[in-house]
């Protein structure tokens, strides 16, 4: 949604200091503020499963990566997203306490309000940063996961239910079901039942 004061294009700094100070998020695509919008049951769970699971590796690992979740902008070009799970490797983004621009993975959770953004402006936004090695989207009411390396020239790979994903940018395997924890979607519910039959 676009903010009704912000009509005209604003500044870098004139955005990133209306963040501070702002209790409604934005992001800044081509100039433009663009409020964002509350998310659901589902998203959050979603994000924080994934931000828990890449947090616990790192932590076990010792590593000097850093995993961030929803309020952490990334700069890419010109314009501020903030992605719904991030990890970030690079010393260079100590610099910032407000938004990085090296990370090494990007997860968005997909909503009817966001995918095509998602899959299109973002995706190309957020594979134009030489630091990104994989883009994954999470679909919140079905169990499939689409992801992005930049190893694979950006080609998809899907993984479902029963599957396990491996993130070569900071060698963390997490597994489908981990990731759905706790959400209940057609898929995950069947999953689950068919479990408990076995």
């Amino acid at each position: 949604m676009r903010l009704n004061y912000a009509e005209h294009r604003l500044r870098e700094a004139d955005y990133l200091e209306g963040e501070r100070d702002g209790q409604i998020r934005h992001e800044l695509i081509d100039g433009v503020a663009y409020a964002m919008t509350g998310a659901s049951d589902k998203h959050n769970k979603i994000s924080g499963n994934i931000f828990a699971e890449f947090r616990n590796v790192l932590k076990q690992r010792k590593s000097p990566c850093t995993a961030y979740i929803n309020d952490m902008k990334v700069k890419a070009q010109n314009d501020f997203y903030y992605p719904d799970v991030m990890v970030v490797c690079d010393r260079q983004d100590l610099e910032s306490d407000y938004y990085k621009t090296h990370p090494v993975v990007i997860v968005e959770a997909l909503s009817p309000a966001t995918r095509r953004i998602d899959k299109t402006l973002k995706r190309q936004a957020y594979q134009s940063l030489e630091s990104l090695q994989e883009y994954v989207l999470v679909e919140q009411d079905k169990a499939e996961i689409e992801v992005f390396t930049r190893q694979n020239g950006w080609q998809a790979a899907y993984y479902y239910l029963g599957d396990t994903i491996h993130f070569e940018s900071i060698d963390a395997t997490i597994s489908v079901e981990d990731i759905y924890y706790q959400v209940e979607n057609e898929d995950v519910l069947a999953f689950i039942q068919e479990k408990q039959q076995s």
